[in-house]
Formats: structure tokens, sequence, C-alpha cells
């Protein structure tokens, strides 16, 4: 007779902004009885684990915080990663990315041996690219690697059009879809309101209309990020609900990046979220500029793939 699971567990690799806000969720609508912290700056790991502990003194959460090793995270039902360098000034986006994945490259080594059942939640940008490669230094199935993707933007497309429409948030199907970043695009055709398309639900639809949401929509971090140094909370916000999709097995349809067989990369597409992860691909039906749009997206995230294989002596021409 198996022995049950008596608990479930979340490792959060990183506890700047992100894994702190992440971690702090976590706590206040507990989905797992064990959270764990994992970062390599001791003092600061330390005090958020303090900190955050003491959210959890009010007795309203069975949810406990830890600090814990890579090794400890392997093990973990779920790990996020929102550990990554961040950009300095004049740095091209390869060379940042190059770092990153000397950072990812030490994290998977420090980890193995990574069980057989754990999911691989990615937050860190940029997130498709850091996803393909997870996936290939993890050795973990395709399906139990995944990325926050564009659920965020997705979210702040659905935000946008509720408030245009003047319906709720979740009556309304949308989906931003591709890399999260420029190469984004909004599967405009396939938007409903309701049970109405979305020149039903929303009357005064117009091409100004669409391309200011657009707009709005891939913006929306950068002018975050230009006033206050960051996005946290959003995002910390969809890494938790995707962690619950998972552990809760509710297979829920979400966009998140996952590896594409017939595109060669990692980007945003729907999918049903499970306790492995990636249960299915949702087959999606794209109009021709929205097709041509995932196509050149991809196109576009393989010549950063294949240019970082180089440059982190992975590939060979």
């Amino acid at each position: 007779m198996t022995t049950p699971r008596l608990k479930t567990s979340i490792a959060i690799l990183g506890c700047g902004d992100v894994g702190s806000t992440l971690a702090y969720t976590l706590i206040l609508n507990p989905i797992c009885s064990e959270v764990i912290l994992v970062d390599p700056k001791t003092d600061l790991l330390n005090a958020q684990v303090r900190d955050l502990g003491d959210a959890t003194f009010r007795g309203n959460t069975g949810c406990k915080i830890r600090a814990g090793s890579h090794k400890d995270a392997g093990q973990a039902d779920v790990v996020v990663i929102t550990a990554g360098a961040k950009q300095k000034v004049g740095e091209s986006r390869l060379s940042l990315l190059t770092r990153n994945l000397h950072i990812l490259q030490s994290i998977f080594t420090s980890m193995s041996p990574i069980s057989s059942h754990t999911i691989l939640l990615l937050v860190a940008n940029p997130v498709d690219i850091l996803t393909y490669f997870a996936q290939k230094l993890s050795g973990l199935p395709p399906s139990q690697v995944l990325g926050t993707g564009t659920s965020l933007d997705s979210a702040r497309l659905r935000g946008v059009l509720a408030e245009k429409a003047g319906v709720a948030p979740n009556s309304i199907d949308a989906y931003v879809l591709g890399e999260h970043g420029d190469g984004q695009f909004i599967a405009w055709s396939n938007i409903t309101i309701g049970t109405a398309p979305l020149e039903l639900g929303l009357p005064n639809f117009t091409p100004e209309l669409k391309k200011d949401i657009a707009e709005h929509t891939r913006g929306a971090a950068a002018a975050i990020i230009a006033s206050k140094g960051c996005t946290a909370y959003g995002v910390a916000n969809i890494a938790a609900s995707i962690c619950k999709y998972i552990l809760f097995n509710q297979r829920t349809v979400r966009p998140i990046s996952f590896y594409q067989p017939s595109l060669g990369c990692c980007l945003s597409m729907p999918c049903v979220l499970g306790r492995k992860g990636v249960e299915r691909a949702m087959p999606i039906i794209l109009d021709e500029t929205e097709q041509r749009e995932l196509e050149d997206c991809a196109k576009n995230l393989r010549s950063v793939i294949e240019g970082a294989e180089r440059e982190f002596g992975m590939r060979k021409d």
C-alpha cells in the first residue's frame, strides 16, 4: 500500500520583489502546506523568512514557510524560478540572456537530482527563452516545464475589455499569445464577451480602439517599471494561480509558455493545466494575420535561442 503524501510544497528560487510577493500570496491564500524560500543571499533570505513567518502567526493559515537549499527545492511539488540577473545599462539582450543562462545552469546543477514529479514554473525574464533552456537543462519532460508567459498580459487584456464593455473580467475570454514581450499578439478573432463575439459584445469597437488596447496591453509592464522599478503583485498573483491549477489538478485553460514542437521554441498558447503540468494543448483557430504573427514570433525566438546556444557553447555550426 502506497503511503499517502501528508503535505505539498512549493519552492521559490529568488526572494526579491517577485519571489517574496509570491510567498506572501501563497501564505494568505494557502494552496500548499509548505513554502520553501531559496536564495544565495542568506541575510536577505533569513530576513524574508522571519518577516513572512510573522504573517502566519495570526492562525488564519496552515501554510508554513522556511528557508531551504536547492536540494530541498528539487524535491518540491512545484518549483517557481524568479531568480535572474537584471539588465545593466547598455547591455544587450543576448548578453543578459547569457548571464541568466549561467544562473539557470547553476540552479539545476545544485537542485540535481530533481524529483520526476516536480513541475517547473519560470517567471524570470526573458521567460520564453529561459523556459526553453530550463527544459533542456532540467531533464524533465516538456509538459512539466512551463513559464508564466502571456498569462498576465491576457489578464490585463481582459481587464481593459471588461471596463470598456461594462462587465466582469471573468465574463470575457481573451488571449494574448506568442512571446511575453514585443512579439506578443492578441487573438482578436477568438475574443468573446459572455456568449457574444467581440463586435457584438462591444458595439463601439473601432480600429482605433483596437490599436489603443493592444498598445496598452503590450506597454503595461514597461509603464509600471518606469515609475516604480519593477512589477511584482500582478505576476506573483498569476504565478500563485498557476500553482493552484497544478496542485489542485483543476484542468483550467490558460495561455502559458510551453514547448511548441511545430515551432521549435517555447511561447504562449492555450493549454489545459493540471497536476502533470501541461495536460494537453488546447486547439485554437487563428485568422491569417494572427497565424502570421505567431510564425514571425517563433522565428524571432528561435533566432535568439540559436544565438544564445552559440554564446553558451551549446551549439556547433
